[in-house]
This record gives C-alpha cells, structure tokens and sequence, in this order.
C-alpha cells in the first residue's frame, strides 16, 4: 500500500481512541482521468479534519460537508460516485471528464483497524474484506497478486509492503536510498556480509542480511514486485548479486558504476550462464540521468527511473552531462 494510505489508517485509528468519529474513504474505480489511483484512502474526522486525499482537492470539502452532517456512511458503509455527469465534472473539476467511484465506511470496533495496523508493522501482507451491509470487517493473510476487488457487497483491500527493494551494500548511499525507498511503499532489505559497513547498519525497517548477495537474492525469491540494485562497487558482491538476479522475474536491476564499469561488468556477466537478453536487463549506469552526485540525488535518481517503470512510463532522456566519468547517478573516476 502507499504510505500516504498507512497514514491515513493510522490517523483514523488515533481518531477514534481519542473519541471522535471518523469514516474512511477509498476509491474503487475510477473512469476517464482520475487524479488519485484504484485504492487511495482518505479519512474525515467527525469536526472536519481530514489525512489522505482521493481525488487531489477536486471532491474532498463535498465529501467533507455530507459526512459531517451524516447525509454519508452515517452508519454504514456507503458507495458514492462523482463526475458522472457533465455538471459534476465540472463542478468539482474533475480532468478530462473523470469519474470516482468511492466507498464510505464509518470507522468502529468493528473496523479492526489496529489489528490491522499490527500486522502492517510487522512487514506483512493483509487482505481486509469489508461487509458492505453490516460494515463487519474479515482479515487474512495477503498475496503479493493481490488487488482490490469491489462487486457492490463486499470491498477487499490489501495492505502492507506491495513492493520489496533489496540493496546491495550497507554504505551511506544505501541509507538514503532505504529511507526515501520505504517512503515509497517498499519493505527494504540490505545485504552485506561485510561486517565494517553491516556492523554499523541501524536504519529502523531496513532489515540487514549478512549473508553472501547470491544467496540472499536466492533466499528472497525475487518477483515482478522487486527491485535489486547493487552499490558496493566491489564485483565480488555487486556481480554476485546481479547474477541471480537478472534471471529472476524481478522488475528492476540496477548497478552503481561508471558506464566504463558498467561496460566492463556486462563483459564480466556474459561469462557466466546469462544470455544476452538477461544481461540487456540491467540498468547500468543505474537512475535518470539527471547528473547526481551526493547520494541523496543519486538515491532520488534510482528511486525515479524505478518509479517510472513500476508506472510504465517512459523515462525522459536527459542531456548528459560533459563530464564522460559522471553518469546516471554516479560520479566516479572512471577505471
């Protein structure tokens, strides 16, 4: 789930054991151009206040004003849809003619929001069903194939890290780029058997393995909803690593380095048992382009080109820069 979304349910379960009424808000379709996707969350506390956002600011003060004056979810969950005529979408400024279709469902014991909250915490996947009718609340473990599911009776959600990054390397680029890549939905795990850069590893969610990096990409099993990138600048680790993983259905690949390294480790790889097009797969020079050099920008630069192909866009082509030694996200002598 996003973490905007764990936000939302976080503030919602704050809300109501401080005593106030609250209902939650997600999108189940949406039709034409829709500001937030499938599964954006929102919550409207009883006064008003509101965490989270369904439509970017287009429908949230109508919403806003028929929950506080329970002419909403006042007591069960309820379906709403906006932008189905002409009027609407104008009236609330929904682009191109878009249509949210929203579900509405107040916030109570029976909502098990902790429970759920617990098992988000513990780096678990949780399907939550939802009873339209009765507004009861069923929770079972969750698929990484897992989506949300809406046929009018009952709302299934799922919950807790959709998307795994395993980092290569303990050092301070891999710090940045965990922090910034839990921001971003994904369970983070770092490999390094290095115990000078492993010992000191202490980022709160960030699970180190000191295991050796083929091994760790073979224990983790990696799938179309995980990412390996690998920044020791060691071959010994980083090739290892690349190894298992470009045979892997994994949806990214990347490598810190030069383009000269990056050259000489497709080089390296292409003698061992990966065909060209696995080799084809990695991303080397990893990141935009977009002339990174401390490694919160080279962070930012990997993080975006995987955003990017976890969206399916096409990442613009930026001007490289002058220097032939800067590429991608790494500024290092070329060897």
């Amino acid at each position: 789930m996003d973490s905007v979304d764990l936000e939302v349910l976080k503030s919602a379960h704050a809300w109501r054991e401080a005593g106030h009424g609250a209902t939650l808000a997600t999108v189940v379709k949406t039709w034409g151009s829709a500001p937030r996707p499938i599964g954006a969350m929102l919550v409207i506390r009883d006064d008003g206040h509101v965490m989270g956002s369904v439509s970017g600011g287009c429908i949230e003060d109508d919403m806003i004003d028929k929950v506080r004056h329970h002419r909403l979810a006042a007591s069960t969950p309820e379906v709403v849809t906006y932008g189905v005529t002409k009027e609407q979408a104008d009236r609330f400024r929904l682009p191109c003619g878009g249509t949210l279709q929203i579900v509405l469902e107040p916030v109570g014991k029976q909502s098990r929001l902790k429970e759920l909250l617990d098992i988000i915490s513990r780096h678990e996947l949780v399907a939550r069903t939802l009873d339209m009718r009765t507004g009861e609340v069923k929770l079972e473990p969750g698929r990484w194939s897992d989506t949300l599911e809406f046929d009018g009776q009952t709302l299934r959600t799922v919950h807790g890290p959709r998307w795994r990054l395993l980092i290569i390397g303990a050092g301070q680029l891999s710090r940045y780029l965990a922090q910034m890549a839990q921001a971003l939905d994904y369970q983070v795990i770092v490999c390094d058997p290095r115990p000078e850069y492993g010992g000191e590893w202490d980022l709160p969610g960030a699970t180190l393995d000191p295991g050796y990096p083929d091994d760790v990409v073979l224990k983790i099993k990696p799938d179309g909803h995980t990412a390996v990138v690998a920044v020791t600048h060691d071959p010994k680790l980083d090739d290892a690593a690349l190894m298992e993983a470009l045979k892997s259905p994994a949806f990214y690949v990347g490598a810190l380095g030069s383009t000269r390294n990056n050259e000489a480790r497709r080089k390296r790889l292409a003698g061992f048992d990966l065909s060209p097009e696995e080799i084809a797969r990695l991303h080397g020079p990893v990141g935009l382009t977009i002339g990174a050099k401390t490694p919160p920008e080279i962070a930012l630069a990997i993080l975006a080109q995987m955003t990017a192909i976890r969206r399916g866009v096409k990442a613009p082509d930026f001007e490289k820069p002058a220097d032939p030694a800067t590429a991608a996200g790494c500024a290092v002598p070329q060897t």
